[in-house]
């Protein structure tokens, strides 16, 4: 009984202990029991460690925007997972060597690309071609819808006006190749004519173009006849097989024959017009009397020019106009694109839109008036009338291509026949015949500095180039505004070429020439004998 007692004070000084955790002992059984949490002793101890504020915490519902973006992110990367799938089957299966498509294009890839290794001489040493031309194509995939997109967004919102084409109405002479000309004449007719001013045209113009706006009166009172004339391809002149600057000299006095020039003639070249002007000078230099220029172009890649005239030169122009310069000279097929795009469209625009023209203050005033508006729309109509890109194209690459010569071959040089020391032996003894090379006439230049189109640093090479050369320099004056639809300007050009106005000549039959004068003292001459 003793034994049972003390068993029994044990275990409760243990269930004391533990404040009844629910465990029975009973002999060698073991009772687990379920746990009160009733006593007092046991709640003050479990608030001891129990938070005294738990708040429950509740999630925000996701918005829009967040599903939208989740659902973006998951949907590119499943989309670049599976590029990345499609490129490793790809490569597996179709690019290996022994695959079909790699057995029949390896040869014609490898040869083609024997073929366009040509290309690579154009890049820089430190670069790898296999790196450098994907580049080079995508940046100009880039430029050409660059300027798709801007072309559409400078015609949008604008009234636009349909080109119109006129009756043919020009009068045509037979060149001895069989192609036929068409030209225009105002001014005194050629029986009373004391200056003939022979004009061609220059881009995206015609023989209407001439001088915009000269009065008949002024060209009377000078004794002028004006002509003008459609280069190949333009207007109703038939185009030229093989056209280049030498055949434009010839047709040029072939033209002048055929409408009874048989003196010398004055050559008036504007802006682009001028290379032909340069032409003249160069393969009829007996036929010109002298030449009068307005802005006049010349070929910017130019390798007599120094570097700070280049750089110059190019900073004046838009990059559209830089590009169309870089075609023509490299790949002059490309240009189709953009003509057919612009003034071959059936559509009219602004001039400086369609030839990619950044323009001074007087000249953007200028091209907004009514009168040269008009001017301006039926001479681009008679310009395109065969509405083929093959003349624009051939003008664009004459102008920056090589020209069979250099400004610097007009210079006037004595050149003395003979070589070595026999010839200088002549030239002490006087026997040595020298003579003048170049271009012997009279050429006056007219060069506005605010001209954006042609600018002045083409003229300030050539009075370097050409020291005879007289350049008359025409302070905020821009490419159009002195030229064009101007009477003082056009009386002062005339009055600085030809003096004082004397009018038509007074006989009413053809003015005698240097032949007719020989032919006339060597009849003399017979008559004596």
């Amino acid at each position: 009984m003793a034994d049972v007692a003390v068993a029994k004070s044990w275990r409760d000084e243990l269930a004391s202990l533990v404040e009844d955790s629910g465990i029975r002992f009973a002999g060698d059984a073991v009772e687990i029991s379920a746990p009160t949490y009733s006593t007092p002793a046991f709640e003050e101890k479990r608030s001891v460690y129990e938070s005294p504020a738990i708040e429950e915490v509740v999630a925000e519902p996701e918005s829009f925007k967040d599903q939208i973006e989740g659902f973006a992110k998951a949907w590119g990367e499943m989309l670049l997972e599976l590029m990345r799938g499609c490129r490793d089957v790809v490569q597996q299966s179709l690019l290996t060597e022994e695959s079909y498509i790699v057995q029949k294009t390896k040869g014609p890839l490898a040869e083609a690309s024997r073929r366009l290794s040509v290309l690579n001489e154009f890049l820089p040493e430190d670069r790898d071609p296999v790196h450098a031309w994907p580049v080079i194509f995508f940046v100009f995939f880039l430029a050409l819808s660059a300027l798709s997109v801007n072309s559409k967004q400078e015609t949008s919102g604008k009234l636009v006006k349909e080109v119109h084409i006129h009756p043919p109405s020009a009068t045509r002479i037979l060149l001895p190749d069989g192609r036929h000309m068409a030209y225009h004449e105002i001014g005194v007719p050629s029986n009373k004519a004391r200056y003939s001013v022979i004009a061609p045209h220059g881009f995206l113009s015609s023989r209407l173009g001439g001088i915009p706006g000269v009065k008949v009166s002024l060209l009377e009172e000078f004794g002028i006849r004006l002509v003008t004339y459609d280069l190949p391809g333009f207007g109703e002149s038939d185009p030229h097989p093989e056209r280049n600057l030498n055949s434009s000299a010839l047709d040029m006095q072939y033209l002048a024959d055929a409408l009874g020039v048989n003196s010398k003639f004055w050559v008036l070249g504007y802006s682009s017009g001028a290379i032909h002007a340069w032409a003249a000078m160069k393969f009829i230099s007996d036929r010109v009397a002298g030449v009068a220029m307005f802005s006049p172009f010349i070929n910017p890649y130019e390798s007599s020019m120094t570097k700070e005239e280049t750089r110059e030169t190019w900073n004046k122009w838009t990059r559209k106009r830089k590009l169309t310069y870089y075609l023509a000279r490299r790949s002059p097929k490309f240009l189709d694109y953009f003509y057919h795009r612009t003034f071959l469209s059936g559509k009219h625009g602004q001039i400086d839109e369609y030839m990619s023209l950044s323009l001074g203050q007087k000249d953007k005033v200028l091209i907004r008036e009514p009168a040269f508006e008009e001017f301006w729309h039926r001479d681009v109509e008679e310009s395109i009338r065969q509405g083929s890109t093959k003349p624009f194209i051939e003008e664009a690459s004459l102008q920056v291509s090589n020209w069979g010569f250099s400004l610097v071959d007009l210079q006037v040089q004595e050149k003395c026949s003979g070589k070595g020391i026999l010839s200088w032996l002549k030239f002490g003894y006087g026997q040595v015949r020298c003579e003048l090379t170049g271009f012997l006439g009279p050429v006056h230049i007219w060069q506005g500095l605010d001209d954006q189109v042609v600018p002045h640093q083409m003229t300030d090479y050539i009075a370097r180039i050409l020291p005879r050369v007289v350049v008359h320099k025409l302070p905020d004056e821009g490419h159009f505004s002195y030229f064009f639809f101007c009477d003082e300007c056009q009386r002062q050009m005339f009055l600085t070429i030809f003096g004082s106005p004397r009018g038509p000549l007074e006989e009413s039959i053809e003015a005698p020439t240097e032949e007719d004068g020989e032919q006339e003292a060597a009849n003399l001459d017979l008559a004596a004998e």
